[in-house]
Formats: C-alpha cells, sequence, structure tokens
C-alpha cells in the first residue's frame, strides 16, 4: 500500500480544492484570520466598514456557546454605521447558498493554552466554517478524530468558535460530523451517494461534499439546530437524499406522490422535520400536514420537532383545533393524527367550517404510512384535499408478499422515492443487528421436529387433533416461561442495566402472564397495558390492520365482548392499582384522559428503567424507541413487518456493551424471521442482521485459536520467527483470533 504523509494528503487537498473553485489563502495567525474575515465580509456584503464599525461586528460575534454563535451566523446584524444609517450584514447566505465567498487555507496558527497548526480550513465569507484533520495512511481514523477533541480543549477560539463541520481523514477512510460542545467518534458519517454507497477515499469525499454549492447547502439547510438540547446535529446521507427527494417532487408542482423507505431506528423524524421544515419556507406550498396514526405520537412527535426548532409546530388537542389551524393562513405545519383528520373531513360539523382549504397547495406526510392508510380513511382524505401531495414514511413497507390481499405501499403513495434497508443501517453501525433465541416449550414428540426443536408456527396447524391455542396458553408452558425470564433476565440485560419487553398473543394469555409474574419470587418490576376498547382498529398476524372506528391508542387484539370484556378492565384497573402502590402515583383509568395518562407514564418508565419488563399485545411493539430496551421475549405469531417492527425495539445503539439486541423466542419463528429480514432487505443479509449462534463463535474463535498455535506453539516461538514471510502469516493468524474474539464478547 502506498504510504503518503500528511503534507502529501494536505497538499493535494488544498489543490483538488482550488480546482473545485476554492480561493487558496495563505493565514499565518489569529490576526491573518481576521484581516481576511474584514475582507471577505466587505465582499459579501459589497459595503466597506470602518475600524469602529468592524469593531461592533467583532463584539457581536464574540462571547455565546458553539450553539449561540450557530445561530449569530445564520440571522442578519443590525449594525448602526458612523453615520447612523441602519445596516443589515449577513455573514452566511442560507436562501442563495451558492453565492458565497469560498477560500481554502492550511497551516492556520492559534495558540491558547497550547499553539496549534491546523491541517486544512474551508472558509466562507472569511469564517472558518468547516475544519479537516488529516492523518498519514495506515494510522486509524480515530487518531484525527482524537486530534479535533485536543484542539478544541487546547486552542479553538474566536471566529474558530464558528465551526459547523469537522471532517477527519487518512487518506482511505473519511467521516464528517457536526461541532458541538462534546464529540462523539460515533456521530462522525461517511458520506454516500443515493444508493447508500460509501464514498471513503478523501479524494472522492471531497469531490462530492467539499463541492462549494454542496457544502454550504448542507451547513444551510441540514445543519439542525437541536433548540431543546442546545446542540447541532448534521443529517447522514441517507436522510439528506430522502428529504431532497420530497422537495424537488413538491418542486415540480406535478400530482407525484411518493413514500421514503427508512429502516425502523434510521431517525425518520429529523429526516420528516428538515423535509417539512424547509417546505413551509417554500412561498407556493400552503401548508404542510404531518399525520401520524396514535394520538401518542402526536404529542411524541411535536415534541421531536420542537426539538429541533422551537415553536415551529403546533399539535391539534382535538378535531375543532384542527380545522382551525387548517383554515388559519399564519399556521403552516401541523402535526395531528389520522383519525383528526378524517373526522376534519367527513363529518359535516367540521368541514363546513374549513373554507376552500380544499383547494390549498397542502403537502401531506404520513409517518409510518402502512399502518393508517389501508381502507376508507386514506380515500376521504385524497377526494377532500384537491392540490396536495402525499408523502409516506415507513421503516417496512406493504408489498404484494405481506399485503394478504390488502393494498400495497406502492399502491397507494406511488414509487418508492429513497431505501435505506437495515442491513445498509447496520452496516453503518445506525442500529443494532439481532441474537435471536428459540426455546422449546413442548415435551410432546408430535409437537417436535427431528432435531429436537419445536415445530415451526406454521407446521403446527398440519398436527392433527390439536388445539393450538389451547396447548400454547396450557398453565404449565406458561409458568415454565415465567420461570425461565426470571432465572434468566439478569442475564440477558446486564443485571438489569437494560430493560425487556414481553409480546404475547392475547389479552386473556397477558392477564395469565401478570398473574404468574405476581405469584412468583422475584425482584423485578413488571408492568403492563393494553386497550380494552371494543371500537377499535384491529391487527392480525401479519401486522396489518382492519378498519374499523375510530380510535386513538394503539391497536390490542380484539378483547371479547359482555362479562368477559368487563372482567379485562376490572383487570386493568387492578393493574393500575398495582401500578400505583410501585411507584407512588395515583392513575385514575375512570377520569379524562386517564387512560392516556398511565400510557404516557408506562413509556416515559420504560424509558427511564424503572419498569424492568413491560408485558404487552400490540401495543409498543410499533413507534416506540428506548435505548435501554435490548431484550424482547416472544409468546405470540409475528410475520413479515410486525415482525420486523416488533424486535426493532431491542436495537438502539447505546454504547459498547449493548451490541445487539436480544429476541428470546418461546416459540418457533425461524422461517418467519429469515423470511421477514429477506423481503425487507435481501437475501445476503441475514448474516449481518442476525448474529450466529454462540457454538457457531466458539467454533470459529477455536480454529482460530488452532491456526495460530500452528504457527506458533508458544510465546517463546513468536521471537524465533524467520522471515517476512512467516511474520506475516503470524500477523494475519493472530489478527484473525482477535477478531473472532470480539465477535464471541
Amino acid at each position: 500500500m502506498c504510504i503518503q504523509s500528511e503534507a502529501t494528503l494536505e497538499k493535494k487537498l488544498i489543490e483538488q480544492l482550488q480546482i473545485q473553485g476554492y480561493e487558496k489563502i495563505i493565514l499565518h495567525d489569529e490576526k491573518d484570520l481576521i484581516s481576511n474575515f474584514k475582507t471577505q465580509l466587505e465582499k459579501h456584503n459589497k459595503t466597506i466598514f470602518s475600524k469602529t464599525e468592524f469593531n461592533k461586528i467583532l463584539n457581536h460575534l464574540d462571547g455565546g456557546t458553539i450553539f449561540e454563535k450557530s445561530k449569530k451566523l445564520r440571522n442578519k446584524f443590525e449594525l448602526y454605521k458612523d453615520d447612523g444609517n441602519l445596516s443589515y450584514i449577513e455573514f452566511f447566505n442560507t436562501e442563495e447558498w451558492c453565492k458565497n465567498e469560498f477560500q481554502a487555507s492550511n497551516q492556520i496558527n492559534m495558540a491558547e493554552r497550547y499553539k496549534n497548526r491546523y491541517d486544512v480550513t474551508i472558509l466562507i465569507n472569511g469564517l472558518p466554517l468547516v475544519q479537516v484533520e488529516l492523518k498519514r495512511r495506515g494510522l486509524e481514523l480515530k487518531e484525527a478524530f482524537n486530534q479535533i477533541c485536543r484542539y478544541k480543549d487546547h486552542s479553538f477560539r474566536g471566529l474558530f468558535l464558528y465551526l459547523q463541520i469537522f471532517i477527519i481523514s487518512n487518506g482511505v477512510n473519511t467521516r464528517y460530523f457536526a461541532n458541538n460542545r462534546t464529540l462523539n467518534f460515533k456521530q462522525s458519517f461517511c458520506w454516500t451517494d443515493e444508493k447508500n454507497e460509501k464514498f471513503n477515499r478523501l479524494n472522492e469525499f471531497a469531490d462530492i461534499f467539499l463541492e462549494k454549492c454542496h457544502l454550504a447547502k448542507i451547513i444551510s439547510k441540514y445543519v439542525v439546530l437541536n433548540e431543546s438540547d442546545k446542540f447541532l446535529m448534521v443529517l447522514r446521507p441517507y436522510q439528506y437524499f430522502a428529504a431532497e427527494k420530497i422537495i424537488k417532487r413538491v418542486a415540480g408542482k406535478v400530482d407525484r406522490n411518493g413514500y421514503i423507505w427508512h429502516t425502523t431506528g434510521s431517525g425518520k423524524t429529523l429526516t420528516s422535520f428538515k423535509a417539512s421544515q424547509i417546505l413551509t419556507a417554500d412561498k407556493d406550498v400552503d401548508k404542510v400536514v404531518f399525520v401520524v396514526d396514535r394520538k401518542d405520537l402526536d404529542f411524541q412527535t411535536m415534541k421531536e420537532f420542537n426539538k429541533f426548532s422551537k415553536g415551529s409546530v403546533d399539535a391539534t388537542d382535538d378535531t375543532i383545533m384542527l380545522v382551525k389551524q387548517l383554515s388559519d393562513e399564519k399556521t403552516k405545519l401541523i402535526i395531528t393524527t389520522i383519525q383528526k383528520l378524517n373526522n376534519a373531513v367527513s363529518r359535516v360539523k367540521f368541514n363546513n367550517k374549513l373554507g376552500d382549504v380544499s383547494n390549498k397547495r397542502i403537502i401531506f406526510i404520513f409517518d409510518e404510512c402502512h399502518r393508517s392508510q389501508f381502507g376508507e380513511t386514506h380515500k376521504r382524505i385524497k377526494e377532500y384535499f384537491k392540490n396536495r401531495l402525499f408523502f409516506g414514511f415507513t421503516g417496512t413497507p406493504i408489498f404484494e408478499e405481506n399485503s394478504v390481499g390488502f393494498t400495497t405501499t406502492k399502491d397507494l403513495f406511488g414509487s418508492c422515492l429513497h431505501k435505506y434497508i437495515i442491513k445498509d443501517a447496520i452496516d453503518d453501525d445506525n442500529v443494532l443487528g439481532f441474537s435471536v433465541e428459540y426455546y422449546s416449550t413442548f415435551r410432546s414428540k408430535l409437537l417436535k421436529e427431528e432435531n429436537g426443536d419445536d415445530l415451526d408456527v406454521d407446521e403446527m396447524d398440519k398436527v392433527k387433533g390439536i388445539n393450538k391455542d389451547e396447548v400454547f396458553s396450557a398453565d404449565i408452558r406458561l409458568s415454565n416461561i415465567v420461570d425461565f425470564i426470571i432465572k434468566n433476565h439478569g442475564r440477558k440485560t446486564y443485571n438489569r442495566e437494560y430493560n425487556a419487553i414481553f409480546a404475547v398473543s392475547s389479552i386473556d394469555t397477558l392477564l395469565k402472564y401478570y398473574e404468574l409474574f405476581r405469584k412468583k419470587k422475584h425482584n423485578l418490576n413488571i408492568a403492563t397495558i393494553f386497550s380494552y376498547q371494543a371500537n377499535e382498529e384491529l391487527e392480525d398476524q401479519y401486522g396489518n390492520h382492519n378498519e374499523r372506528a375510530n380510535w386513538s391508542m394503539v391497536a390490542e387484539e380484539p378483547a371479547p365482548y359482555g362479562d368477559k370484556q368487563v372482567h379485562s378492565r376490572e383487570k386493568l384497573d387492578l393493574i393500575v392499582n398495582d401500578y400505583n402502590n410501585t411507584f407512588k402515583t395515583n392513575f385514575d383509568l375512570n377520569k379524562d384522559n386517564g387512560f392516556n395518562a398511565y400510557f404516557v407514564d408506562v413509556s416515559k418508565k420504560v424509558k427511564e428503567k424503572k419498569i424492568d419488563i413491560l408485558l404487552v399485545v400490540n401495543m409498543f411493539l410499533t413507534g416506540f424507541d428506548s435505548v435501554y430496551t435490548n431484550t424482547l421475549y416472544v409468546d405470540k405469531n409475528l410475520r413479515y413487518h410486525g415482525l420486523i417492527q416488533a424486535f426493532s425495539r431491542t436495537n438502539r445503539v447505546l454504547g459498547e456493551k449493548k451490541k445487539y439486541g436480544n429476541i428470546v423466542c418461546f416459540r418457533n419463528l425461524k422461517k418467519r424471521t429469515d423470511e421477514a429480514i429477506v423481503l425487507f432487505s435481501n437475501p445476503d443479509a441475514i448474516e449481518t442482521v442476525l448474529m450466529k449462534a454462540y457454538t457457531e463463535y466458539a467454533e470459529d474463535f477455536n480454529k482460530a485459536l488452532e491456526d495460530l498455535k500452528n504457527i506458533t506453539p508458544s510465546i517463546d516461538s513468536v521471537d524465533k520467527l524467520e522471515g517476512d514471510e512467516q511474520k506475516a502469516l503470524f500477523v494475519k493468524a493472530f489478527r484473525n483470533l482477535l477478531s473472532d474474539c470480539k465477535e464471541i464478547t
């Protein structure tokens, strides 16, 4: 491999940037930096600043956090000039981003506690907005990242505090990340093309990402200022391409809908926010309506959107409020539920008050579009709004294979505009893979395969003379499963450092499990929640919904009518009493909004790790994110998108210890799991998405150890290796062993 020094990489990058239209500028120190800033700012604003006027500008820019400086960068400064006239000074043109002044410099000296010289600095209008740190080929990329961290601690000051993006490279690997108070290497990203092919080499990355207009556009539109947490976020390439696809389709002003297929856990909310935010600035768009399919997500999404831009969006409390917001020309961005939107267009008392909104240019963005859009609801909304575009986001689209006779996502929304599947997300370390274990819960030979495993759930239907539901819900079976969970939960969750969701087949079975946990000895906090409403949308084993009457919470499997249904409600009251006693709360389902309040608190306590195991039927298996949930216990039949959605509750990235999501199956879902991964990724993705069995990793490790011993039987024999060939074989064998060791741990 050709070894290039840092100096060579630096020289070549500067030359490439010059070819791309950057002006090369030699800046020795901070004094030169400030002088150049004055010149470039005057050029950009087409004016001349006196010494007094420029000092006012420097005083304005001085002080504040990185976050506050980033806001100053994007806002104009009211400057009273020496003659008393007011002038508005622009530091960065965010609307016509190509119309900025671009420069590149290297080896700028800055001294604070230590003296440092920075590799390559990209300046826009004289402000250093991008810093590139290089290491020679062969060195770990982490060294360049650590260098950036040292610069932040030792010498970044003054105008360098306006840096928006850092880039690190060793020539063959290149990443970018946003500037913040604290930095995290895991929040550094590769740039890719639309098909998620990476541009790792520095020259390829620079050619695409550092193209002047593209870089300025990223800083203008796709660096997000998180108002809630006061830090900067920069979109990953797949988020950028998805938002761009929607924006360009809207700009085309034709009736062409589309959907975005981004796997669960890949940051869909941020993507949809940026698309929505940019679209609201389009003078030809009257409104952007973000539609969720559950009331809890209405509130949750509003909170997330307002994190990115405080006060940017109003959620609708009820249908009357939605009607007012749709009619109000000042309200550009709305979050609402599919239920309230359906009410607004289908009920006379509401749509009579909507005025001419049906002819307005409205962009609808549907969250998890496959869950809410099948049936008459979609048709009614489509027919009412004449001048609208529909865009859907989903992690698990409906194809012909998993539609079970229903409409596909493509039928409803048109073509897929951008795709980022689970295999891509795992490759990028954006989500984790799954470790799936199947435990036998039957003793009968009739229910077992030749290898001793339980029959596949679809094969059980072929067993004659057996009531499958009765077998699955047998008291002894459920009791054994509870014993297994109590015994192994600590091991699965690193001594309760994480927590779990337990998905079961029905409310009746859930109640049996809950009672068993209550009776057995353990120190686990067990909670549960289910919808007892008879009038709700129902989901089958494939994760599909059959549309019924209006609903507000996640649908559960149908509760029986009559006395048994009342019994379920009474049971839930008792369960809530247990919850109140455990957590010193006072929830009452008989009060207005009582169920919703209980739901929100359960969600909060799962995210805070105060609940060890949450028992559910369907609730929390879609749309719920908790980084501390690492295990899913499964005693229900899952398939296709329902399976992937449920598994994905466990695969959010959190630290080094959480290596994968644990899936513990008490039914044989092996064929269905492989089937779902192939459908939502590709046949080659199974090895990426699923961890191998422990015995396979152990076997690989033992083989690698044997190979190493064949070359060097003992530690002393390492010193006796002769020639480069023997040494190379040893190094290769040792690396293989380390790799297998990492996998097995």
